[in-house]
């Protein structure tokens, strides 16, 4: 597990850094919506490919076993230890990834990046080093991200990732874009969403089975989303007058 894992993390890492380098660096001057229309084009490139190229691409692929499967009892209450496991991983990586961004000179450089490229460079910060450095860390933590999928449901294919992105995506504007505990937030939000729609759906409606949890998680975040645009942890800014 542990060569799957760091050779996932090493590739998509890689990937993710020469899509920076060839893709994002020279749409820097773009408008943002020019950036993001351009990285979902090449994110339905890369996906149709392994479809169509892949041998049997467009088929599911079975993910080893590899974490135990032995349960814990808790009275009527029953916890798997892969999904204990699963848990505090992920709990873990969002306390490295806090700490490095906050605790870390990296961590400085990035916000810095973030919030102003052309002071940052003035300062010394090397822009197009730190851009690269940092899609190399969030397309390593989307390759973990696809592992412990995989691990839990114990099979992959091909379009995995557009709908944990759309996913993700959704939880980050419902906690509030630019804000890492709002995002964090919005994420266990969307969860206990469509746990909420996949025991509630079926009981209220017979005819919709749980699958449809995620219309409802998306429908609720439209409500919510209506209610209060920023998100619910809205980015702090400041504006000289």
């Amino acid at each position: 597990m542990l060569a799957v894992v760091l050779c996932a993390i090493c590739v998509t890492g890689l990937l993710g850094a020469a899509i920076a380098k060839f893709l994002i660096l020279p749409l820097r001057k773009a408008a943002p919506l020019n950036t993001l229309l351009a990285t979902l084009m090449l994110g339905t490139v890369m996906r149709e490919s392994v479809r169509l190229f892949y041998p049997d691409g467009s088929n599911p692929k079975p993910f080893p076993a590899l974490l135990p499967t032995a349960s814990i009892e808790l009275g009527s209450l029953s916890l798997r230890a892969d999904n204990l496991i699963l848990l505090a991983t992920g709990i873990a990586i969002i306390v490295g990834v806090h700490l490095l961004i906050t605790r870390t000179r990296f961590g400085m450089a990035i916000r810095a990046v973030a919030q102003d490229g052309e002071t940052a460079r003035l300062m010394g910060i090397n822009f197009e080093a730190v851009v690269l450095l940092t899609f190399a860390l969030g397309s390593g933590m989307a390759a973990l991200a696809g592992v412990m999928n995989g691990l839990y449901y114990n099979e992959i294919n091909f379009n995995v990732g557009l709908l944990l992105g759309v996913i993700g995506f959704a939880a980050a504007i419902l906690g509030g874009l630019g804000n890492i505990y709002g995002a964090i937030l919005g994420g266990f939000l969307f969860a206990a969403l469509q746990v909420l729609g996949s025991a509630t759906l079926p009981a209220l409606i017979p005819d919709i089975p749980s699958a449809y949890k995620d219309v409802f998680a998306f429908a609720v975040v439209i409500v919510l989303m209506a209610w209060k645009p920023t998100g619910l942890i809205a980015e702090k800014s400041s504006e000289r007058v």
